[in-house]
């Protein structure tokens, strides 16, 4: 292909807008604030939102603390409720800006962080540490086990993929993670099956959970999402021109299969991360991007972004229902996720064939 063929091509993507706009960037920040006051203020323990709002100015330098709480409020404040919506804020985030990683680095609106079996290695590692440790041990190392077995699921499907010589492509790839997920489920279901009086406990953890989360789960995902999200967000325009495809990428001098190796790497260590204590939380990393893509542009320089402020905005109100629709009880926050998820999905897909 000619190079001026080439520069005509790049100049017709519809990148709508290619910038960001600070319209939604200040629409996405606004909604994550309110997500996340909404989280802090509204749970089964009533605490008043003033007063729990004077405490979170008071842990600004140099305000003093005129709350006036009692110590059981505060301590449900801030060491039950607050952590638990930063964390929550840290896994949609983490999973939606991962999606669109991965939809960028394989073209594919509908890729989700999972595509290459970090769902299905999370959990093949959490059932082996749930069923197979002994009693009180188990739950301690569960999530080192699902965050090794997540790395390693998107190793070997890579290691496949590249099996198949010089000329594998993006498809590619997505055939070898399915061949791996479905290789992790199955043995993840032999396992179960030998173990059954464990599926309860390892079930609970598929379908999601931020009850029992700490201040030590926020520091402990922290380091490994801030270095996935810089380095995806680092390269948001490499992003943009891989969207032509990978001969027209390599034309114009990106190195195409590089690229896509270091956003996948960086969307996969993120999200094996804070799978590793949230469990398996499904359809934020493939609503979030699609719809931003839809409202506010193809560009990836907009679509990360915002991805990052909704899928944080999303995850908090998803869990806000999952602990107070049938309070004192919880609903698994995967539930809440896949009950809005999949009929707007499908609507989404109804709405957008042309677009897909």
């Amino acid at each position: 292909m000619a190079v001026a063929e080439l520069r005509e091509r790049l100049s017709a993507v519809p990148l709508r807008p290619a910038r960001l706009r600070i319209g939604w960037l200040s629409a996405g920040v606004a909604c994550l604030i309110v997500a996340a006051l909404v989280g802090v203020f509204i749970g089964p323990v009533g605490i008043n939102p003033a007063q729990a709002l004077r405490k979170l100015v008071g842990l600004l330098p140099f305000v003093p603390d005129t709350s006036h709480l009692s110590a059981q409020h505060e301590a449900i404040l801030m060491q039950l409720r607050l952590p638990r919506v930063v964390l929550a804020g840290i896994v949609g985030a983490t999973l939606a800006i991962s999606g669109a990683a991965y939809q960028g680095a394989f073209r594919n609106p509908l890729a989700d962080p999972y595509l290459l079996g970090a769902a299905a290695g999370a959990g093949l590692g959490a059932t082996v540490a749930i069923a197979y440790t002994p009693a009180g041990v188990g739950s301690n190392i569960v999530p080192m086990a699902s965050f090794a077995g997540a790395l390693l699921a998107v190793a070997l499907a890579y290691a496949v993929g590249r099996a198949s010589g010089p000329g594998r492509t993006a498809t590619t790839l997505v055939l070898a993670g399915i061949a791996v997920m479905s290789f992790f489920t199955a043995v993840q279901t032999f396992l179960l099956q030998r173990r059954a009086d464990q599926i309860r406990e390892v079930y609970g953890w598929i379908l999601g959970r931020l009850a029992t989360v700490g201040w030590s789960d926020v520091f402990l995902v922290l380091p490994y999402v801030a270095v996935g999200i810089a380095t995806i967000m680092a390269h948001r325009r490499l992003l943009d021109v891989l969207a032509l495809g990978d001969d027209e990428a390599e034309a114009v001098g990106v190195p195409a299969r590089r690229v896509r190796l270091i956003v996948v790497v960086a969307a996969s260590l993120s999200t094996a991360a804070v799978v590793a204590v949230s469990g398996l939380i499904g359809f934020v990393g493939l609503i979030v991007p699609h719809v931003v893509r839809l409202v506010a542009g193809t560009s990836y320089r907009v679509i990360l972004p915002l991805s990052l402020c909704f899928g944080a905005a999303f995850l908090i109100l998803a869990d806000l229902l999952g602990r107070t629709v049938i309070s004192p009880a919880e609903l698994p926050i995967g539930v809440i996720t896949a009950f809005f998820g999949a009929p707007f999905f499908a609507l989404v897909l109804r709405t957008s064939r042309k677009m897909l």
